[in-house]
């Protein structure tokens, strides 16, 4: 899989989890301390995330950085 695909389909998973968890875009972001447009971006596959940012993102969705990577 080629980093573009690969980027999407994170991006997917992450906004698949959230929404599970009943929580919206903004409400995430704002908790990570960043701006909505980021986690879209983020969630679009257009941004390569720090691991600090998959770190932010998962102790928000209280899961593991890993199960954020397992898709």
């Amino acid at each position: 899989m080629n980093k573009e695909a690969y980027l999407k389909k994170l991006g997917a998973h992450i906004a698949s989890v959230r929404l599970s968890k009943g929580i919206s875009q903004a409400e995430l972001a704002r908790c990570c301390d960043k701006d909505p447009q980021s986690l879209n971006r983020l969630e679009k596959g257009r941004i390569n995330p720090s691991v600090f940012y998959l770190k932010e993102i998962a102790v928000e969705l209280n899961i593991e950085v890993k199960d954020l990577l397992n898709f």
